[in-house]
Order: C-alpha cells, then structure tokens, then sequence
C-alpha cells in the first residue's frame, strides 16, 4: 500500500510539472511574461521644489525599504520588442533626515502637551515610514537581448504612515513671523505629528532600465518621483 501510495504521489507530481509547462510555453507563444520581484529602495520624501525655509539638509539616514511582488509584461508589436507592464507590488519606504530651517510653517506640542501653531526657526529632525500596495503601469522596449528600458506612471495606496519626529535649538514664533516668542534650547525638544496629513493614494511616474542576468534572473533599475504636492 505504501509503494502504490509513493507512486502515485510521483506521477501526480510529474504531472503537475508537465501541466506548468505547458501553460509557460502557451503563454510565451501568446507573447506573456511572469516576474515575480524582490529587491530595495533608497530615496526619501521631500516637497518639490524645496520650499526656501528649509536652509540646509544636515544629516540623511535611508533606513531599510524593502518591497516584493510580481509583473506581467505583454509583448505586443515590433517584432515582440514593444510591451506593456502590469504589476502589484508590496513595499515600504522610510527614512530619518535633520535639517535647518527659518520660519518653517509648524504645528509642535508644548512641554505640557498643549498644541502650539506658528512659524518654527532652528532644527528640525524628522521620521518618515511608509508601507502600501502599488500598482506599475509600464511600456517597455527591448534594446537587445539582455537589456530593455521602461517608463510609465504607478499608483500606490498606503496601508500605514508616519510623518513625525521634534524640533531643537531654536524658537518658534506663534502664529507669524512677528508673535510671541516660544524657545526650546539647552537641550529641550518639542515634538509633532504629519501622519495624518500624508495621504492615502498617491501617483508618480518611473522610469528605469532592466537586464538579463541569466535565464532566471533579471537585474531592474528604477527611478521613482514623487507624487505632485496638492
């Protein structure tokens, strides 16, 4: 019994393998491709342009950003050599940066806890970490072989965000450049919290490059912008 049992469980595997090739091979033949990805990012977050409060960028610190996921590509014209990219992928962003600014629009709590709005000069550190699902829409063209180029816009939504972090060494003026004058130095901080002004869906576009390493393994380039400010 057990013999017939470790057969069958052999041609039931044969034919499992039989059956993914098969589909493989018909799907080549309809001009499909399957990547499944995983790889890192370093970038960070950042308005563009920078406003001009912002006086220098004094420490930058791209923590780990990891994301996974898969892509199909549909070769459609020229030869096999024009195709489109759809994908899902899982990932996260996140960084800490110090900077200097100068009548920086900020909302900080006070040593009491009490919810203090103005225009903030000194140092400013900052968290930012982000987790959600994005959505690449590419068109891609195959320059050789090996190598092919792609470019097109993405669609992210967030799961978790945190925009958050203090400020030091300087004041803060309440409610414009000329109110009263709130100092934290000698070592005393203030703390605040964005996240909730980040928002859920976002959109950018990217561009990048991809080569062949070997038959399974394929190396991807990309640049990512950011999503335009509201």
């Amino acid at each position: 019994t057990l013999m017939r049992s470790s057969a069958a469980s052999d041609v039931y595997k044969r034919q499992a393998q039989v059956d993914r090739n098969e589909t493989l091979i018909r799907s080549a033949l309809h001009g499909l491709e399957y990547e499944i990805k995983a790889g890192f990012s370093i970038g960070g977050t950042a308005p563009l342009p920078l406003p001009v409060e912002i006086r220098s960028i004094d420490g930058y610190n791209p923590t780990l950003a990891i994301s996974i996921g898969g892509e199909v590509t549909k070769w459609i014209a020229v030869q096999n050599k024009l195709g489109i990219i759809v994908g899902l992928r899982l990932e996260n962003k996140a960084m800490t940066t110090e900077a200097t600014v100068k009548n920086y629009n900020m909302e900080i709590l006070g040593q009491g806890g009490e919810r203090i709005s103005g225009v903030w000069t000194g140092g400013v550190k900052t968290k930012v970490h982000t987790a959600g699902l994005t959505i690449p829409l590419m068109a891609t063209y195959k320059l050789t072989n090996r190598w092919n180029i792609k470019a097109g816009p993405y669609f992210s939504y967030l799961l978790s965000r945190e925009f958050s972090g203090h400020v030091y060494e300087g004041y803060l003026r309440e409610d414009n450049p000329t109110g009263p004058k709130v100092e934290f130095t000698d070592g005393k901080i203030a703390t605040y919290d964005f996240s909730d002004d980040l928002r859920h869906f976002q959109w950018g576009l990217q561009i990048g490059a991809g080569w062949r390493a070997f038959k399974h393994l394929n190396v991807c380039l990309l640049y990512t912008s950011p999503s335009p400010r509201d």
